[in-house]
């Protein structure tokens, strides 16, 4: 492992997370009541444990948040604000990666973000981490700007220098032109951490549009655990998911020993209105201070994906969000949100005392 820095795993204590929330300037407009009362039920999970980065357009998008905020019940103190023009909402790939040194300070770190391989408009969500750290949000944290595109949802690790990732979105050539294999994983283990690479060539869930993001797919829940998302025999995702899981099966974990792999239920086959099949999945929950943020769909299977997810985090709380309004835009919870170690002061304040 390179000693130097990491990236911490997810479940580890944190000071907050980030929230990019969705405006009528954005292709949330045409459901923006559904998106918004999906962001204030993750903003309330969220500060039952810890403070909310909530990013807004600008002043009056800040105030109409904080109305719902404030109707919503929760305490004006575990709010911190910023104000920066936006894309979209999908915190998770323009929000900022945080490494830890063997002191444990934190560094941020801003990766290009071009829309996944530009596929949509990002010009403005590339610009929001600097904009953050121009208003203090992350009080007086260095922030490294990096040339590299690379999205939060495409690496998933267990703290302990491992990345586990798919290669079709890290080591896309649309995303980076001219960069090698061997150029990116040289660039992921000196600023990232990373001395295990654990690279997956299937596993894609239909109607994704980011090459296969591993936060859709598979997660550490322990540096020994490996949870996935699966779907039936006959289905459109089996055949890539069976072979996903298949290869997961041959990686072993630091100790040499075979990870404990958890299927994740089936959540069903979910259409928007045109008959488009929509990005459904468990595997993309957000792990809190005292909770798991979980994903639900609205079907029998959401009680399963509850139990399978409590038994892998027996000490934090499982709490289920209804996202079908936003896997309709094609991501899920985990997508709208990035965490911060507990290294990273919010709001030129110290961070929560971690206590339960």
């Amino acid at each position: 492992m390179n000693h130097r820095i990491r990236l911490p795993a997810e479940w580890e204590p944190q000071s907050g997370v980030m929230l990019t929330w969705p405006h009528d300037w954005t292709d949330w407009a045409d459901q923006l009541d559904r998106a918004e009362a999906v962001m204030v039920a993750i903003a309330t999970a969220i500060t039952r444990d810890e403070r909310l980065v909530c990013v807004a357009r600008d002043e009056t998008h800040r105030r109409h948040i904080d109305q719902q905020l404030q109707m919503a019940g929760i305490p004006s103190g575990r709010v911190c604000w910023a104000t920066a023009p936006s894309n979209d909402s999908w915190a998770r790939d323009h929000g900022p990666l945080t490494t830890l040194d063997r002191n444990g300070k934190a560094e941020l770190h801003d990766f290009r973000f071009d829309g996944w391989g530009r596929k949509f408009p990002a010009d403005l969500d590339d610009t929001i981490t600097a904009a953050l750290h121009q208003q203090y949000a992350f009080d007086d944290s260095p922030l490294r700007t990096h040339r590299l595109v690379l999205e939060g949802g495409a690496v998933e690790t267990d703290g302990a220098g491992t990345l586990l990732a798919t290669r079709s979105s890290v080591l896309d050539p649309t995303r980076n032109p001219g960069w090698s294999t061997a150029e990116i994983e040289e660039y992921l283990r000196d600023n990232l951490g990373f001395d295990r690479l654990l690279w997956l060539d299937h596993g894609e869930l239909t109607g994704d549009d980011t090459d296969a993001h591993i936060d859709v797919l598979a997660r550490f829940a322990d540096a020994q655990t490996i949870v996935h998302s699966t779907a039936p025999p006959g289905d459109a995702d089996h055949a890539s998911l069976t072979a996903m899981a298949g290869q997961l099966a041959g990686f072993r974990d630091r100790s040499g020993r075979p990870y404990r792999l958890i299927p994740l239920p089936f959540p069903g086959v979910h259409l928007d209105d045109g008959g488009r099949r929509l990005p459904a999945s468990y595997a993309n929950f957000l792990i809190t201070n005292h909770s798991v943020l979980l994903p639900v769909y609205g079907v029998e299977a959401d009680a399963e994906a509850i139990h399978i997810l409590a038994a892998c985090f027996p000490t934090r709380r499982v709490v289920p969000i209804d996202c079908r309004p936003i896997i309709r835009q094609n991501g899920s919870l985990h997508c709208l949100t990035m965490q911060f170690p507990q290294a990273v002061p919010l709001c030129r304040q110290d961070p929560l005392e971690i206590a339960r």
